[in-house]
């Protein structure tokens, strides 16, 4: 089973200097987590300094986007 935080600490450790915003699209690329999974673990592991609250939101419809596979035939 995939686990967001797992992956997520994985990354974090390879990459010290990297923001919790970055290592938490980096956890979900290409994963096809749910719209749940990614919100409820978007709260819990991005740090709120990393992004100003007017644009969770946007941030969260970029993240949904990163974690969907591209569609097959589609360059």
């Amino acid at each position: 089973m995939k686990s967001i935080q797992r992956r997520f600490n994985k990354i974090q450790q390879k990459n010290p200097y990297w923001s919790s915003i970055v290592c938490f699209n980096e956890a979900i690329k290409e994963q096809s987590f749910s719209r749940k999974s990614i919100y409820y673990w978007f709260s819990k592991l991005v740090n709120k300094n990393d992004y100003q609250k007017c644009d969770k939101k946007t941030m969260l419809h970029f993240s949904l986007s990163l974690s969907k596979r591209p569609e097959e035939g589609i360059k």
